[in-house]
């Protein structure tokens, strides 16, 4: 209740005055909600089929071995799986045969990665603070970041993570992570320059004190 109450009284979007204001003019809504396909997790592969993104070695289908998979993240919202080159997703629902499948194959834990969260909370459906601002500025410096970089890549996937999470009435007031901007980004860029973003992309995620 008392959330559904914040959501009321703090949600102070607006479309943004650009030259792409005009959002639903430039992104269709079914693209923008790619998903993340679907997976099958067996004894010592997963198979992931339906995959939206094409840079990634999971584009369309692949068979992912545990021996190729070098940790694996599953505390918080969708599922990532780390491979020497990427990070692909898995749905939430298969967080516990996850947990299995990384005991039984001795898989490493990684940390959960903010980073993109804390870049994205402004363009969810609550009210971005002050205080708040400085918060998630002060965790990104603490991984590497500056102010500068922060505001450019905020500045670059604005337009697009205003249509994802509100012309498409997702309304997500909680967390913005690494495939939301991915999927909204996938809408917009050509093949091209989704390749360069979707790189740079898996970097920002990341990033951390320990890669500095």
């Amino acid at each position: 209740m008392c959330k559904s109450l914040k959501k009321i009284f703090n949600f102070k979007y607006k479309k943004p005055l650009s030259d792409s204001s005009s959002s639903l003019n430039l992104f269709n809504t079914k693209n923008l909600l790619c998903g993340i396909g679907k997976s099958e997790i067996r004894e010592s592969e997963i198979v992931i089929t339906d995959y939206p993104f094409e840079p990634s070695i999971a584009y369309s289908k692949t068979l992912i071995s545990a021996s190729d998979i070098e940790g694996m993240s599953v505390d918080f919202g969708v599922c990532k799986v780390y491979t020497e080159s990427d990070i692909i997703f898995v749905s939430s629902e298969h967080k516990q045969r996850l947990k299995q499948f990384y005991k039984s194959n001795n898989i490493r834990l990684i940390p959960q990665s903010w980073n993109w969260d804390w870049i994205l909370e402004p363009y969810l459906d609550t009210e971005f603070t002050k205080e708040s601002e400085e918060r998630c500025l002060a965790r990104l410096i603490e991984n590497g970041f500056t102010s500068l970089e922060v505001d450019t890549i905020r500045a670059e996937v604005k337009d697009q993570m205003y249509a994802y999470n509100f012309d498409t009435m997702l309304w997500d007031w909680c967390s913005l992570g690494l495939s939301d901007v991915l999927s909204a980004m996938r809408a917009k860029y050509s093949e091209k320059e989704f390749r360069i973003f979707y790189k740079r992309a898996l970097e920002i995620e990341k990033r951390s004190k320990i890669s500095k």
